[in-house]
């Protein structure tokens, strides 16, 4: 055998192996690596409906087009202390059980307008136990609209300091 074939091979199977991890990775975990939350790919789906369910598409991408529930989920697992992260676990899948009860069938399969319904109920009361984890969902989902590259190039138009001049600008 050649000295080049060998070298060379033995560069292909060692590319193999680092690759090789990527490809055994859990099919049930989330898309994401999180170092504090435990999600799993269904907690996921459910967190995509329902930020697609606050913000969703139309003229403009909705949430679930711009990843929002990625965001969510890293600022929750970056941002916020334990208690909350854990909250927001217990949350999530309470979100879950409370929508079966419901609706019949789990939040994400279920229609538009039965997703809004459940959700204004929630968000209504502010006694319902779900309110705070609501709260906490809203708010980030937001958070990332309004920081996504698509609300930052498409819809905020950006002057550079001073800005033009406008002479009929009533005073």
């Amino acid at each position: 055998m050649k000295r080049r074939t060998a070298i060379k091979q033995l560069l292909i199977v060692a590319g193999g192996l680092v690759l090789v991890p990527s490809c055994l990775s859990e099919s049930g975990k989330a898309s994401i690596r999180l170092t504090n939350l435990d999600i799993s790919a269904s907690d996921e789906d459910l967190l995509a409906a329902l930020v697609e369910t606050i913000i969703p598409e139309t003229d403009s991408p909705g949430a679930k087009s711009l990843n929002l529930h990625l965001f969510v989920l890293k600022m929750i697992d970056d941002c916020h202390s334990e208690a909350d992260q854990q909250a927001f676990v217990s949350g999530l899948r309470d979100w879950d059980q409370e929508a079966r009860k419901a609706l019949g069938k789990a939040y994400e399969k279920a229609t538009g307008s039965d997703q809004i319904a459940f959700m204004e109920a929630v968000n209504g009361d502010r006694g319902h136990p779900l309110s705070g984890f609501f709260g906490l969902v809203k708010r980030r989902t937001i958070q990332g609209y309004l920081n996504s590259q698509y609300v930052m190039t498409h819809e905020l138009v950006y002057e550079l300091a001073p800005g033009r001049y406008d002479g009929y600008a009533p005073a």
